[in-house]
């Protein structure tokens, strides 16, 4: 079975930057389970995915634009402190929800000042070339109910 829309994928994969620094990897883990179609993936990956089968292992690499994006400076804000509430240590590398015109983003403390804050609203691997090694594992049709509600069902999966 290939991969397509509304299919249940599982593979493996390794993650690296072009530099060869590993950014994340299935290794030591169970693979990774999505629906293909669902944007669950990068759109660069989700295009790459399909047509693909159990077995099939290949390299992708992706381009930011059709992965976490190109950076914008736009993004980067100073903020007042007492934004931060009674959180005591503000250290850089910190990630915080903040409310947006656009919904709730996270945003990264990239610097601590007396009275000010500065934070960058991009993702951390904005204008990051991203290198997939990826081994497919399995390939499904999705049920009725995973396409429902929008996920895989399986173990680890529990509803309130």
């Amino acid at each position: 079975m290939k991969i397509s829309k509304q299919k249940v994928v599982s593979f493996d994969y390794t993650l690296t930057d072009n530099a060869g620094v590993v950014i994340d990897s299935s290794d030591g883990h169970e693979p990774l389970v999505y629906i293909h179609g669902s944007g669950f993936l990068i759109p660069g990956l989700e295009v790459k995915m399909e047509g693909k089968k159990a077995g099939d292992a290949f390299q992708v690499t992706v381009q930011p634009a059709d992965a976490y994006g190109v950076r914008d400076d736009s993004l980067v804000k100073e903020v007042e402190r007492d934004m931060f509430g009674d959180v005591d240590k503000l250290e850089a590398g910190m990630q915080f929800e903040a409310e947006t015109e656009d919904g709730i983003e996270v945003v990264t403390v990239t610097a601590v000042g007396e009275d000010t804050v500065t934070v960058d609203g991009n993702h951390p691997l904005a204008d990051v070339t991203l290198n997939f090694d990826i081994k497919v594992v399995d390939v499904r049709d999705a049920t009725a109910e995973e396409l429902e509600h929008g996920h895989v069902h399986g173990a680890g999966c529990h509803h309130d």
